[in-house]
């Protein structure tokens, strides 16, 4: 078998036959996200807090349980099953390098990474590896797992680094490996002046170059894998490479401004939305692929009766989003494979000892509106609307909307301080003392309720992503 590489618009194998690849990103395993999962905060924080209350063995024991079980056999031949043929694998630095200890591999952080890779070969699914992690927080939300909403990672040139580094143990340790479809090297950056990013990308491609001349490689736009506007001629410099967008539709999460209908209006916006994503490579006949996109979808404890009403819309946003990819011949990977049940393709039932034990701290997150993802933050937006008043009232206009702006207005960025980092640092201590008392054999307990037979299917929406499959593989 030989690398699939990018030439022109297209991925193609070693006979220059097109391939799209149609699947999902494994997100929440190893880059852990609070809505994923269940926790408050950062990874960072609910690792430390589990330490101090059952101890740093049985807290390593538990999430590398978590990791073990999180992806299996099972997992990979039920995604084959659909007609999928990618997985894209978001991974934190934290797995390969110490803060306190930097530029020293930590082999251990292969372990699970070539688990599943091996896994997803076997049955024949390609990987794309995304460094989702960086040092300081490439970006300005909480996946970044830095604490805070200043990317500090575009302010220090030791930060950016140890990425160039790390990159080059990762292509030491994958450049033989072609059923590794090729690496996200960045996930979602957000660099304020929009230029240095182009300097880091300029560093990672002459660093991987070096020692791995094969695998391509898939570039995030700036501000969240939106933004190509600053990238000028520069992919000039760079052979073998596709494009990242992240194409949501505000029609599939709780703040969208309308009943989605599918009406003309609606369709425009979606295809208007995701056109000027990608304008700056069509402009240039380069290749573009969807890294992250999807609705979330409501859940009967907390919508209610309202419940199959919002996802029949949010299936519909799906469809309409495919429609287009459709037309285009775009490669995607959903976001996201496995939660707790806000997104997934396959969710955590809510009888296992994990969802049992989070029952009533998973309705506090959720009255509080602690996570940032899809949060329906109308019930308690009275709460927070005089400190967004005062804002307003005393600072000027053309000051109040700060960047990442504006993917992130106003009232997003006092939620993302206010709710997102400082409540959610209250209820770190809350999640981990669930933990205390108990044995490894209920640690392993809790970590198996992650596992695929633990799980119930997201039967719409896996229907939905096999009909697009098979009619993909028909056309081919």
């Amino acid at each position: 078998m030989a690398y699939l590489k990018v030439s022109g618009t297209k991925v193609v194998d070693q006979n220059g036959k097109e391939v799209i690849l149609r699947g999902a990103g494994l997100g929440g395993w190893m880059n852990m996200e609070n809505f994923i999962t269940g926790y408050p905060g950062c990874e960072f924080q609910i690792r430390e807090a589990l330490a101090g209350v059952v101890g740093e063995q049985k807290s390593e024991f538990f999430f590398d349980k978590f990791l073990e079980y999180f992806f299996t056999d099972a997992d990979a031949a039920f995604f084959k099953s659909l007609g999928l043929n990618c997985i894209r694998l978001p991974f934190n630095y934290r797995h390969f390098e110490d803060d306190m200890n930097p530029r020293v591999l930590k082999p251990e952080g292969f372990k699970h990474l070539d688990r599943v890779i091996d896994l997803c070969a076997k049955h024949g699914i390609y990987t794309i590896l995304d460094l989702h992690t960086a040092p300081g927080g490439q970006n300005t939300d909480w996946h970044a797992d830095a604490g805070t909403h200043i990317a500090n990672f575009w302010n220090h040139k030791d930060f950016q680094d140890r990425i160039v580094w790390l990159w080059e143990e990762l292509a030491k340790h994958y450049v033989g490996n072609t059923w590794i479809a090729g690496y996200n090297p960045l996930n979602e950056p957000t660099d304020p002046y929009h230029t240095r990013i182009i300097g880091v990308y300029d560093r990672l491609y002459e660093a991987i170059r070096k020692i791995d001349p094969h695998h391509a490689l898939f570039l995030d736009g700036n501000t969240f894998a939106s933004d190509f506007s600053h990238f000028g001629d520069a992919h000039k410099r760079w052979d073998n490479v596709a494009y990242s967008i992240h194409d949501y539709s505000v029609f599939g999460f709780p703040a969208s401004p309308e009943p989605y209908q599918s009406s003309e209006t609606q369709l425009r916006r979606l295809r208007r939305s995701y056109e000027k994503k990608r304008q700056w490579m069509d402009e240039r006949g380069l290749c573009v692929w969807n890294g992250e996109w999807g609705p979330v979808y409501a859940r009967k404890e907390y919508e209610g009766e309202r419940t199959d009403a919002i996802n029949t819309e949010r299936y519909q946003v799906l469809k309409d989003q495919l429609d287009i990819y459709n037309k285009d011949r775009l490669s995607w990977s959903i976001w996201l494979y496995k939660d707790i049940g806000f997104q997934g393709m396959v969710f955590v039932s809510r009888e296992t000892p994990y969802m049992t034990l989070f029952k009533d701290f998973l309705a506090k997150k959720h009255r509080l509106a602690i996570d940032a993802w899809g949060a329906d933050e109308s019930h308690i937006r009275e709460v927070y609307k005089p400190l967004i008043d005062l804002i307003k009232s005393e600072v000027k206009p053309e000051h109040q909307n700060l960047y990442p702006a504006p993917v992130w207005k106003l009232s997003d960025r006092v939620g993302r301080l206010s709710r997102n980092i400082l409540v959610s640092e209250f209820l770190v201590q809350e999640w981990a003392e669930h933990f205390r008392g108990k044995s490894e054999a209920e640690l392993d307990e809790i970590a198996r309720s992650f596992s695929f037979e633990s799980c119930l299917h997201r039967e719409g929406l896996n229907k939905i992503l096999t009909d697009n499959a098979t009619q993909v593989a028909q056309e081919n």
